[in-house]
């Protein structure tokens, strides 16, 4: 059995040291891998020194195609954990994302992280994107854009390959119920640095929504 921790990062000095330091003391992880999604920072150097085994995008990919390209270039793991960068000491909490994996109760686990105080967004993306994969899939979720997941080989192969960009959570959702895997939330406690409701927070907003809406619409079945 082989896990592997997979963190897709951009221009994430000063947070992805301490996120890999975490996600290296979950129980049963044998490599924290990142991919450096084309940082012009220090995020690759910070990802080695925290021990971290680190891939280099020439360019920024998108999310989506830097963890697709990396999942090409690596060995195959049995089970995938996906982490944002951003996670940094609360990383370590992906132990419950691979119980229920690890104990064949599930194919995909999402983790549900609790609503923080200072999150400034109006939830209008995440809305959105659950409309999207219950008019889809029927599947009702909590955390549609939730980047923490946990994953066999076999999901991982169902899923593939990954939805561009801010799309890959919608769908990797989509896909796996599609393919009759069991897909589960799992509460986590995690947090995440919050995107705040200036100029630079909307703008990344509308981009993850451009980005699901892009991925839910190549998935609409004709009729």
């Amino acid at each position: 059995m082989r896990i592997v921790a997979l963190i897709a990062a951009h221009q994430g000095e000063n947070l992805i040291g301490p996120t890999v330091e975490a996600a290296r003391s979950i129980p049963k992880v044998d490599e924290v891998i990142v991919v450096d999604d084309g940082s012009t920072d220090a995020t690759a150097a910070e990802a080695v020194e925290a021990g971290a085994r680190v891939l280099m995008s020439p360019h920024n990919l998108g999310k989506g195609d830097a963890l697709d390209g990396a999942v090409s270039r690596l060995p195959p793991a049995d089970v995938y954990v996906l982490l944002d960068q951003d996670l940094e000491e609360t990383a370590a909490a992906a132990h419950a994302l691979l119980e229920p994996v690890l104990a064949g109760e599930a194919d995909v686990a999402i983790g549900v992280l609790p609503r923080q105080a200072n999150h400034g967004g109006f939830r209008i993306v995440k809305g959105l994107s659950s409309w999207m994969i219950r008019r889809l899939t029927g599947f009702e979720t909590e955390e549609p854009m939730s980047g923490q997941r946990a994953l066999t080989r076999q999901a991982m192969g169902a899923v593939r390959p990954l939805a561009r960009g801010f799309g890959v959570e919608l769908g990797m959702t989509v896909d796996a119920i599609r393919a009759g895997l069991r897909v589960v939330e799992v509460p986590v406690a995690m947090t995440h640095a919050p995107t705040g409701r200036d100029l630079a927070g909307f703008v990344h907003r509308s981009r993850q929504g451009a980005h699901h809406l892009a991925a839910a619409l190549r998935r609409i079945r004709p009729r």
